[in-house]
């Protein structure tokens, strides 16, 4: 029989002396599937080239007794293939089982003249999906027969699964949950302590907090007579649920170890698995929780691996990965103000837990609102990197990449190469080359700006300079030079286009391609897979040049820069050429004041600079701005650089300052952004001057609300591990004596007051400062974050202390 369906996860496994892959899904009419498929193990010898059919046979021939049984090789096939773009001949060994695979890798060792050994270091059920061309969550069809089985799911099929076509499975069903235990602080130190209470929110609707301690309610609220009988009733929620995914927020690393620790005491049974498998941990994935059958997706995890830092530019803004924080940007939303520091009194004397219990709901819910809103992120990196959204949800840049290239090998008849031993890791680190050109920026407020920027230019450059470890030469015939970097030139063989060059060229015309339907159509899919398509492209250059890639090459990576260096030093000269003040030039963009030229001129140095780039490689214009300022370094007079601050059409764009991070107080980001505000809207220098001077006359008068003098600092580690003791860190001990929830990523909110002492000694929990220090705020927060500004613009930091006349509007 054949039936439709959607793989969500899948494993393998020996039945029988066999290797099967076991696919979890859903049907197209939405009942749960299970399909196995049997599929040998095998690995690749490449051997000295003089040796190959001697090796072969004697592959053959081997035999290796393990534990009263003789393993020996299934079969050897004789190949032609490619290994860093060389034709080489392969042996494929074929397994009986993956058990056999470590004793007869081994035994290969000993042959004479073996060479080497390729793709023992990857998963079956990878290779399984990579030899198939299947993409998990993309409709599929199975042609077998109908078999019986205790899995608990509708039918369960074993047959050969194919790939149809590229349809998203839809509507799929979300769990989400979150816990509560009885001593928040002492359980994020690893002590055991009991779980008192577990929220759950369902993508249909469903919301429910299961709790032990009875009261009267009309919410959303279910009882248990103890903490064994909550475990067991949240067991069978997941099983009547039948989720297709189950989410929770830091869940790898608090929520489900915490559960599984707790349950193995209480020895309740979380057989959660479609096979009735326990839940259990999984290494090498994160240390992540691993459910068979349902994948179990850590948010947080994707939100800091994924959604933040350079290579996604940006796409998360906050400097907290806290449920809080992120659903604020994500969602506008934050979770129920409850002082959580009195979950454990008021548990005692089971008072008001009604308002904890929907607390724990809402942060459920907060939890399965953010999924839903970047599932088509996580989706769309599943359809092109081919492997389960459980693995890609927690995945690096670097992860995706490799993955997406070994998927792609067999489009190219390529070996993948092994990992790299510690060893090997251990002396690439020493390898370095110089990163990219900054045009140091110019301090000062300047008008008639345009910025332009290079799309995509180190995949660009990788694309059109046909650089990958298949083409690198050490002969410059038939190969171009790059330009010089470090006192090193390479040479990239332009006679036939490498493997990653032709991928990345690939990526980059699919994502300029879907950027035009985009304008024809704003679709939220289409961003995803333009995001997705995005990240992968762009992390090329740094993934050739990490010391843990199969596909490593510092000779590439520098060569990238060697490139990207020239292109960049090639705009800025152009530009001033044309007659463009460059203001400021960093990677693949330049900042520059126009003077009396306009946006057409612009435009007209755009196509010029354009018509001499190769191809694929383009020069965008990012925007134009009225005005913007370009401030000092902390230290000298030089620029800083990624600091500055743009205006258009009434929009403020902010990079570097302290309005977008949230370890400076409330009161000086507040001073800090409408200065800003101010000259950039207004460009009334003594207003802003004046502006400041009246705030630290108020803090000196002690006429701020203290609130305004809240200061947020991230907790990167744990409490005992700091060797110097900051005031977050000292407040976090505060915290920890009230039995306040303290763990690394935590955000401990502080106020510094007057007193005697180091600032530590005076830093306080927001609830038991009384007052503030005035010295201090003025000294270590106010000025620090507007003194630059000023200093970019012509004044000292003694202008802002001065007592005399308030500046005249407008005067300077």
């Amino acid at each position: 029989m054949e039936l439709q369906f959607y793989p969500l996860d899948i494993d393998s496994l020996v039945i029988d002396g066999k290797d099967y892959v076991r696919l979890f899904g859903r049907t197209i009419d939405g009942k749960r599937i299970c399909v196995f498929e049997q599929f040998d193990n095998y690995f690749w010898v490449i051997p000295d080239r003089e040796n190959v059919e001697w090796v072969r046979k004697q592959i053959e021939c081997i035999k290796v007794k393990d534990d009263q049984k003789v393993v020996y090789v299934k079969k050897t096939e004789l190949h032609t293939k490619k290994f860093f773009g060389k034709t080489v001949k392969a042996v494929k060994i074929i397994l009986n089982t993956s058990k056999d695979l470590r004793l007869i890798s081994q035994e290969v060792k000993n042959i004479r003249g073996y060479g080497s050994r390729k793709e023992i270091d990857i998963n079956l059920y990878k290779k399984y999906l990579i030899e198939n061309k299947i993409t998990p969550l993309t409709l599929c069809k199975v042609d077998g027969k109908v078999i019986e089985s205790e899995l608990e799911v509708d039918i369960c099929v074993k047959g050969h699964v194919v790939q149809e076509e590229e349809e998203i499975i839809q509507d799929v069903k979300v769990l989400s949950f979150d816990i509560e235990t009885a001593d928040p602080v002492l359980s994020n130190q690893g002590v055991d302590v009991p779980i008192v209470m577990i929220g759950l929110s369902g993508s249909d609707g469903f919301k429910k907090c299961i709790t032990w301690q009875k009261f009267d309610t009309k919410e959303d609220i279910e009882f248990a007579s103890n903490e064994t009988e909550m475990l067991i009733k949240f067991r069978d929620i997941i099983k009547d649920y039948k989720p297709d995914y189950i989410v929770g927020y830091y869940s790898d690393g608090f929520d489900w170890p915490h559960i599984k620790t707790r349950a193995d005491l209480l020895k309740v049974n979380l057989d959660l698995g479609l096979d009735k498998s326990r839940i259990k941990f999984k290494r090498g994935i994160s240390s992540s929780i691993k459910i068979n059958g349902i994948p179990h997706i850590d948010v947080c995890g994707f939100v800091k691996q994924i959604m933040s830092g350079d290579v996604a530019s940006g796409s998360l803004q906050t400097q907290s990965y806290s449920l809080d924080s992120v659903a604020e940007e994500i969602l506008g939303e934050k979770k129920i103000d409850v002082d959580i520091t009195k979950l454990r009194d008021c548990w005692d004397n089971n008072e008001n837990l009604e308002e904890f219990c929907l607390y724990n709901i809402k942060d459920a819910e907060l939890c399965l609102r953010i999924f839903e809103r970047i599932l088509p992120n996580i989706t769309e990196l599943v359809k092109i990197v081919s492997l389960p959204i459980y693995d890609v949800s927690k995945m690096s840049f670097g992860q995706l990449i490799e993955n997406y290239l070994m998927k792609r090998t067999r489009d190219f008849n390529e070996i993948i190469p092994g990992r790299p031993t510690y060893n090997e890791r251990e002396g690439r680190t020493y390898n370095t080359y110089t990163g990219g050109f900054v045009f140091e920026p110019k301090p000062g407020l300047y008008e008639n700006l345009a910025v332009f920027d290079f799309r995509g230019l180190h995949p660009s450059i990788i694309s059109a300079h046909n650089i990958c470890l298949s083409t690198i030469t050490d002969a410059n015939e038939d190969a171009k030079e790059t330009p010089e970097i470090d006192g090193e030139k390479y040479y990239f063989n332009y006679k036939e286009e490498g493997f990653i060059p032709h991928i990345v060229k690939e990526l980059i015309e699919r994502r300029i391609r879907i950027k035009a339907m985009i304008k024809e159509k704003d679709d939220p899919v289409l961003k995803a897979r333009s995001y997705a398509l995005k990240i992968i492209a762009a992390g090329f250059h740094g993934y050739m040049g990490y010391a843990g890639a199969r596909w490593y090459s510092i000779d590439c990576a520098a060569g990238i820069l060697s490139y990207a260096r020239h292109y960049i030093k090639k705009l800025i000269f152009q530009a001033q050429k044309f007659g463009f003040n460059v203001i400021y030039g960093d990677t693949d963009s330049v900042f520059v004041e126009m003077g009396d030229k306009n946006k057409d001129d612009a435009l007209r140095f755009l196509d010029e600079f354009n018509s001499k780039l190769p191809s694929l490689m383009e020069l965008e214009l990012e925007n134009f701005y009225e005005r913007g300022i370009f401030v000092c370094k902390k230290v000298g007079t030089k620029g800083a650089k990624k600091k500055y601050a743009l205006i258009s059409e009434g929009k403020i764009k902010v990079r570097g300052f302290e309005t977008v991070r949230r370890d400076w107080s409330y009161i000086s980001r507040d001073i800090q952004k409408e200065v800003i505000k101010i000259i950039l809207e207004e460009k009334d220098l003594g207003k802003a001057l004046n502006y400041v001077k009246g705030k630290i006359e108020k803090i000196k008068n002690k006429e701020m609300d203290i609130n305004d003098m809240v200061i947020k600092t991230q907790l990167k580690k744990k409490i005992e591990e700091y060797e110097s003791i900051g005031p977050h860190v000292a407040v976090a001990r505060q915290m920890l004596q009230k039995n306040i929830r303290v763990i690394p990523g935590s955000i401990i909110s502080y106020v510094i007051t007057e007193g005697k002492g180091l600032i530590r000694d005076k830093a306080k929990l927001v609830e038991d400062a009384k007052n503030y220090d005035a010295e201090y705020y003025i000294n270590h927060q106010v000025l620090p974050s507007v003194e630059n500004i000023f200093e970019a613009v012509g004044y000292k930091k003694e202008d802002l202390l001065s007592k005399g006349n308030q500046v005249r509007l407008g005067e300077f």
